[in-house]
This record gives structure tokens, sequence and C-alpha cells, in this order.
């Protein structure tokens, strides 16, 4: 079978780059083949049709389920994280059910509640940075993100559990953090225990551990049920399939984890991105002050998140770095013709989504940051896709998006904040996306006038 632009390097010395570096790879084969190539990748089979035409990617999204599917068994890489029952992991009809009991939380009212935490967890954080002295505003976004979802999942605001969950969570996904050790997730024969100091036995250790809490935080959940609470973890033990089942232990574990692991990363790397290029482009942040301004003193949070220039910055942000570089793989169920090429049953294809997001023809000038493309023009979610696309669109996006745009609104309303460096951010690998390789280094100089901050200073409240 002939398939499509086959790239000419040796598969294993194609691997080892994707491995070391994903944009590179993706980069240097677009160069010879701008719309769709096949290459060699690891952990989706050996070969794989790169689709990067939004055309293409809408053939591939709108069939989803029919001429491609999707099956879990492509997010095995994954498996050691967030275990073999979680959303990621499911096939087909499996995986419907399941994503039509995680959704009511991640919307609609539940979204409100979760608002005036998310600014008042972003202001203790931040209160608690020196002043005058560099911080990483990857780690410090990453900080918040881990408050927000103890609380808005397990409804944790202090305790012991707490700050163990807390502490271990953080270790835990910080240990694929580069593209060395993110190499074990992708190549199975480096995976073995070779004692606490070997980056997989730590790994193992350390998710021992982090089980113990969530089983047992789960288990008293269970014993002293409370239909009242409205965190994530309670409307999830209190939901039920078409069938009256409710999830078991392991199944809440897998979901949590993947929540976390997808706050941690997805999240915060995206927030981060936001104060990166809010200050390296001054006349950005300028703009959204004044916008800021327009809200008058203690506005809502829905008020803070329908903002425009706001949700242009976001959106510009998560479209020059997507820290998901390719939607989940399908696989060709039946003869298929796509961009012109015939693909028969088993071809594996992936929606790249960096190279999406750098088309010249979608984006002029696709590596300077303009929010006003998005003021301009509507992109279709075949030409802008940060969270994926089709079935498989991560079902966490809607909370991200809140949980971004108010984090980054309080930030930068009430902080004055600056780059330590300058210079532009290089990429490296983080696990199974991309981040910033430096983590970003900042500066607080100190706060901006009470009124312009779009929060106060609060005690921050429990979710029950």
């Amino acid at each position: 079978m002939q398939l499509p632009n086959p790239l000419k390097t040796l598969p294993f010395i194609q691997k080892l780059h994707w491995v070391a570096d994903p944009v590179g790879y993706m980069q240097k084969a677009s160069q010879q083949y701008p719309d769709i190539f096949t290459g060699s990748m690891v952990g989706f089979g050996d070969t794989v049709v790169f689709v990067n035409h939004p055309q293409g990617i809408q053939e591939i999204l709108t069939n989803d389920r029919k001429q491609f599917t999707a099956p879990g068994r492509f997010n095995r890489i994954g498996e050691p994280i967030v275990g073999n029952s979680s959303i990621a992991m499911l096939d087909d009809s499996f995986h419907k059910k399941r994503r039509q009991l995680l959704m009511p939380p991640f919307h609609g009212e539940r979204m409100r509640a979760y608002g005036q935490i998310i600014c008042n967890l972003t202001e203790k954080v931040f209160s608690q940075l020196p002043v005058e002295q560099p911080f990483l505003a990857c780690v410090a976004m990453q900080d918040i993100a881990l408050q927000v979802i103890l609380q808005t999942i397990f409804g944790l605001y202090e305790g012991d559990r707490y700050q163990q969950i807390k502490h271990l969570l953080a270790s835990l996904l910080d240990v694929f953090s580069s593209p060395l050790t993110s190499s074990f997730l992708m190549f199975p024969f480096l995976q073995k225990d070779l004692g606490a100091w070997s980056i997989w036995g730590r790994f193992l250790r350390l998710r021992q551990q982090i089980d113990e809490l969530l089983y047992a935080e789960i288990n008293e959940r269970r014993q002293k049920f409370d239909p009242d609470r409205i965190d994530i973890l309670s409307l999830l033990m209190s939901a039920r399939d078409e069938e009256g089942k409710v999830m078991t232990n392991q199944e809440l574990r897998d979901e949590l984890i993947l929540m976390m692991f997808s706050a941690k990363e997805t999240t915060a790397i995206s927030m981060a991105w936001v104060l990166y290029w809010t200050h390296y482009k001054p006349e950005v942040l300028k703009k959204l002050l004044e916008e800021f301004d327009t809200l008058g003193d203690s506005p809502d949070p829905m008020s803070i998140f329908r903002l425009p220039y706001l949700t242009a910055v976001c959106n510009e942000s998560l479209r020059i770095h997507p820290f998901l570089i390719l939607t989940l793989p399908r696989v060709v169920q039946e003869p298929a013709r796509l961009l012109g090429y015939l693909l028969e049953p088993g071809t594996v294809v992936a929606g790249c989504i960096y190279l999406t997001h750098h088309r010249e023809d979608l984006y002029p000038e696709p590596n300077q940051f303009k929010p006003e493309r998005f003021l301009e023009r509507q992109f279709s979610t075949y030409e802008f896709l940060p969270f994926g696309g089709g079935s498989r669109r991560c079902i966490g996006e809607a909370l991200a998006l809140f949980e971004m745009k108010l984090v980054i609104a309080t930030v930068v309303s009430r902080y004055q904040l600056a780059l330590v460096n300058r210079e532009p951010e290089r990429l490296h690998r983080r696990g199974f996306g991309i981040g910033p390789t430096s983590g970003i280094k900042m500066l607080i100089h100190g706060q901006r006038k009470p009124h312009k901050s779009l929060v106060s200073a609060a005690t921050v409240p429990a979710i029950t």
C-alpha cells in the first residue's frame, strides 16, 4: 500500500527525533510536504499519516466513529499515570457512555460556583511570591491549577490529606517534564524499577503513595456520602449510567488522576504562556488592562469570562503554543479518500494541531502573536483545535478556558510583572505535550492600584 508522502529518514531516527523534538520533527516534514505526510513515531504505531490541512482534519473528525475510529489504545502510553479505565482509554460506545457521565460537572451553574474560588486561589498564590525576585510562571500556574483542582474536584481545601495529595501529585507529574524522562513513557523497555533513585522506580513509589490517599478519600466519601456537595468527585460518585450503575473506585481514581494531570500540565502551561505573551507584547497588556477597567469594581466571574479581547488573547496563545500537538489518532475502518489519497483499512491517521495552527494560509505571520486575528475572523473547529476534536475533544475544555481567563485577569489586573529574559522561549517535550524550556522566568515589581483589581483578597471558601 502506497501511503501519502512517506518521509525518507530511517524509522528509528524519526522516532528518536519525535521523542526529543516533536515540533522540529513536524516542521521539518511539513517543509517538504505541507498538507499531509507519513512518518514513524512512538506510541501510536510504527506508521502514522499526519494531516494538517483543515479539509483533511474535517474529513477525519466528521466521520469519527464511521470511516475513522479513535481506539483508546492509542492513549496507552499514558496508562502508567492515568490507569486503564479512564475515559481516555475507552473505546467507542464505552467512551460515549463515560463522557455522558462526566459532562455535567463541567458546564452550566456548576462552573459559576467555581469562579470566585479560582480568583481567590490565584490571589493567594501570587500574594506569597517574593517581590523583585525571579519566579517561574509555569510553577506558579501549576500551583494554582493544583489548588483549584483539589477544591473543585475533591472539595478539599485544608488538612494533611490536602497537603499530601498536592505535594505528591506535583512530584508525580514532574517526573516526565523533560524530553529525557518523557522517553520512559514512550519506550516500555525503559520501564524498569531499579530502586527509589531510578526514574521509573521513583515514579512507581510516588504513584503508590498518591493511590493510597485517593482511595482513602473515595472510601470515606462512600461511607459518609453527602448529596449536597458540589465538588466533582461527589457528583461523579452519585452519577449513574443508563443501566443504573455507579462508577467503581478504580474508575473514579483513574478519572481523577486524568483530570489532575490535565489541569497541572495542559491548563497550567497554557496560562503561563499567556503571561509570557502579555508581557512580551506591552501593547497587548495595555489593551487588556483597558478592557478590565470597563468592568468596574469587583465584577462577577462570568463578566470576566465573556470579555472579547481577553478571549482573543487566550485563543491566540493557545494557537501559537498548544500544549497538545496532535489529535488522538484515528484508524481507517473502510477504504477512504483523504486529500486525494486512498487509505486502506488499518491505516493510522492523526490531525496535527501544532502545524494547523501555524499554517500561513490560515494565520498570516503565524509565529507572530496577534490576538486581533480572533476578533477579525471566526475560525472553525478544524482550523483552531487546541483541545482536540470530534468525539475525543477534551471534556474539560470549558473549565480550562474559564480558569484560564479568570487567573490571567486576576494576575495582570492586580500585579505589575516583567519578564526576566526577553529572548524567545524555546519549546521542549513535557510528557505527552510541549512547553517552555525555561519555565518562563518573571518578576513581580509590586501591586497595581487597588481600583484596577478585579478581585479582592478573601478567605478561600470550601466547596461543600
